[in-house]
């Protein structure tokens, strides 16, 4: 057996296990594991699907250029959250791991442990993480130029300040309690 049809054999597992951990590394993960509604739960939907469609692209050997959607799919979501680029990019990294895991569990996979094989999928599966850092550094930087967009046109003021009714009404109870002095 070579290592592609024992990918697509073990596609479920290794799928299911990617997927768990890439969604623990979020604060709300029981939430994004269980909730299956797309609207509900677009990010969880989102890194399902995404990474989903890049093990397909990585077991097909698919032109670099179709990775480039559903990176973007799961990187954009991470780009705008709390994670360092590092964490970031980490679960395009941990199929690897993944892979191997599931593979040692088996005894009639353990053999593709030590082959070729499995140095030319990691070899790819580390040009997908690059092409994710990629992604990740024109995330953020389109997030910084939009910032500073902000800063300079003053619409930070309606953006980063308090509610105006909020503001109005904690103004009011000010004068009140001035006034009552």
């Amino acid at each position: 057996m070579n290592l592609i049809e024992a990918l697509q054999n073990k596609k479920d597992k290794v799928l299911s296990l990617w997927i768990e951990r890439t969604l623990d590394s979020y604060i709300s993960s029981g939430f994004f594991k269980q909730s299956k509604d797309k609207f509900a739960n677009p990010v969880g939907a989102n890194i399902k699907e995404g990474l989903t469609q890049i093990f397909d692209n990585l077991v097909t050997s698919a032109d670099p250029q179709e990775y480039v959607e559903p990176l973007d799919q799961v990187i954009r979501i991470r780009a705008v959250q709390d994670f360092s680029p590092a964490q970031a990019v980490a679960p395009i990294l941990e199929l690897k791991w993944v892979v191997k895991q599931v593979f040692s569990s088996d005894k009639e996979y353990r053999d593709l442990l030590a082959s070729t094989e499995l140095d030319s999928f990691d070899c790819d599966v580390d040009r997908a993480a690059l092409a994710a850092f990629d992604l990740y550094v024109e995330c953020r930087d389109r997030l910084h130029k939009a910032r500073i967009r902000e800063l300079k046109s003053g619409s930070y003021i309606l953006t980063d300040s308090a509610c105006t009714s909020a503001v109005v009404r904690q103004n009011l109870q000010e004068v009140s309690e001035i006034s009552c002095i």
